[in-house]
């Protein structure tokens, strides 16, 4: 998403590698799946591009309690992997929305291939200037995002604005805890210059001030450091988000975890809602 330090090709730039569906579809055949005839949980190892993986953004999922809702937007979607859990659970239809071309490109033909076409729509765009009439969705969620966009103010005003009174709001990023310092390149971020993480203060007065409550806010670096351990020393599977973030992958993470393990930063979830 654009930040105020970076422009969308930079980002985009940062984020797209080229050759990603032909990568996801050989490394399927190698774990011994058909690319043609995949589940959404045959692809939540490469879907899921968050600390935590597929079991954090149930966690969210659960928490927010969602019914069956007509209609969830999904904040910086990625490959569109929590849109099609949504689509596949709780959700009628999911919007999703991504910066970079080629991961909403790759997720519209992951979404045809697992059946979903009619329910998830991803689109090409930015979270500063949300493509949508005023109360278009009954709930959102943003995961891992928010490190991406500075002015988190017209992030808050732009989802608060799209939402229908009552609608709950699901944020789950890596926000600053401590002084310590960060190592880059990490997963969201090639240089200091282009991170913008910040702390969960901003965050809640960023929201306050679009007219959302907060209802509940949850540090998950115990459920994060755990998550790190069973990863580690393990040979990675064929499927999985080196495939997104590429030959780098090693030293993003390595950073990224030796931040949340130092105490500068944690996977913090926020329950949001607009009254």
């Amino acid at each position: 998403m654009t930040t105020d330090d970076t422009s969308p090709t930079d980002l985009i730039g940062h984020y797209g590698r080229g050759g990603l569906l032909a990568a996801i579809d050989a490394a399927l055949l190698e774990s011994g799946l058909d690319p043609a005839a995949v589940t959404v949980e045959d692809l939540g190892p490469v879907d899921e591009f968050h600390v935590g993986g597929r079991v954090a953004t149930t966690r969210l999922l659960d928490q927010l309690a969602l019914g069956r809702e007509p209609h969830l937007l999904d904040v910086g979607c990625g490959l569109g992997g929590t849109a099609r859990l949504l689509a596949s659970g709780p959700a009628a239809r999911v919007t999703g929305i991504d910066l970079t071309p080629e991961y909403v490109a790759v997720g519209r033909s992951l979404t045809e291939r697992v059946g979903l076409a009619d329910q998830v729509d991803l689109r090409v765009g930015s979270a500063l200037d949300l493509p949508f009439d005023d109360g278009s969705f009954d709930g959102a969620v943003m995961l891992h995002v928010g490190m991406n966009i500075a002015d988190k103010g017209r992030l808050m005003a732009e989802v608060a604005r799209v939402l229908r009174p009552g609608s709950a709001f699901g944020v789950y990023d890596l926000m600053r805890v401590g002084d310590g310092d960060i190592e880059f390149p990490v997963p969201w971020s090639s240089v200091e210059a282009t991170s913008c993480v910040d702390r969960p203060e901003a965050y809640r007065l960023a929201a306050e001030a679009a007219g959302l409550a907060v209802e509940a806010e949850h540090d998950r670096t115990a459920e994060a450091t755990a998550f790190f351990d069973r990863l580690a020393g393990g040979a990675p599977a064929p499927l999985g988000l080196h495939l997104v973030m590429g030959p780098e992958t090693p030293t993003k993470v390595g950073n990224m975890v030796a931040a949340v393990r130092s105490g500068a930063l944690a996977p913090t979830e926020l329950l949001l809602r607009r009254p």
